[in-house]
């Protein structure tokens, strides 16, 4: 049985992809900062910012999926915010590697989390690769070091993928529904300026992308986890509209009363730029939700 140890388990990917491999039969372990006792799977303690991790949770051969980030989203990004969102993306990545190889236990595959943040926040007609470099701005600065805290495990000659994650769609749990929030109530609401791209991925592939990594021994390096239709926030909420059969009629909420509200968090909403899926499908993988209507309806 093939064993692979989680960090972030319990959140939106981490449990979808757990799911997922339970039923292919996998070994399933959680890396998890509360208790282990009577969880539906096998768990361990530890606590990045003491630097502790139960040295039991690994085996030699594991396959490892690093998930475990504070999210970008809950909060104003203060300078001690940026701190910590930064370091919970880099310390708990050196914690993994002190507690595998560091101890002499070799993994077979270091899968981590990244994001399409990497290249930056703008609005921009140019469609980004894995082959282009970080943006500068904090986003792009975040994930580099997040995708670099990866690095010991490459050298140390582990297989290691990074997947440039997308705004994930899920029916529950996910960005989108804080975004559609407002149509329970039967209005669509838009964020200007409308014209951002809104790169997405189902939790579904999202799930499966994760297993073709584990398993597909030729991926490595970066992929852009990100499905191949390409929408603005405008076409989003335009089928949003349709969809739930509301009118859409209401004005941009604009740039300005947002930047006022979330400060610079705010470039999470009102900017975005396309972002290439082809290396993902020259893998061979093959999108159950190519295209944002069939996602949506899935949601």
């Amino acid at each position: 049985m093939n064993r692979v140890v989680i960090t972030g388990g319990t959140g939106l990917i981490g449990s979808h992809l757990s799911t997922l491999l339970a039923g292919e039969g996998w070994h399933v372990v959680h890396l998890t900062r509360g208790g282990t006792k009577r969880k539906k799977y096998e768990s361990f303690h530890w606590d990045p910012d003491s630097g502790y991790c139960d040295s039991d949770a690994f085996m030699e051969g594991d396959a490892i999926v690093h998930l475990a980030a504070s999210n970008i989203g809950r909060g104003r990004w203060t300078k001690a915010r940026k701190r910590e969102i930064i370091r919970s993306r880099t310390v708990t990545g050196e914690l993994l590697f002190n507690k595998t190889i560091g101890a002499g236990i070799t993994p077979t595959v270091f899968i981590t989390a990244s994001g399409v943040n990497y290249y930056g926040s703008e609005i921009s007609e140019r469609i980004f690769t894995e082959s282009d470099p970080p943006s500068e701005d904090f986003l792009g600065e975040t994930c580099r070091r997040w995708e670099a805290a990866a690095d010991p495990f490459r050298e140390a000659g582990v297989r290691v993928v990074r997947l440039r994650t997308a705004v994930v769609l899920a029916r529950s749990g996910s960005a989108l529904n804080r975004i559609t929030a407002p149509a329970r109530a039967g209005l669509v609401v838009k964020i200007a300026p409308g014209n951002q791209y809104f790169p997405w991925i189902h939790i579904d592939d999202l799930s499966s992308i994760y297993h073709k990594a584990l398993t597909d021994n030729a991926m490595s390096g970066p992929y852009n986890a990100v499905a191949p239709h390409q929408v603005t926030h405008d076409m989003l909420m335009g089928e949003v509209a349709r969809q739930k059969r509301l009118p859409n009629f209401l004005p941009h909420v604009p740039v300005w009363f947002l930047r006022a509200v979330l400060g610079e968090m705010s470039v999470i909403l009102t900017t975005g730029s396309r972002i290439s899926s082809d290396r993902l499908s020259a893998t061979g993988y093959r999108f159950r939700y190519p295209d944002i209507s069939s996602a949506l309806r899935a949601c």
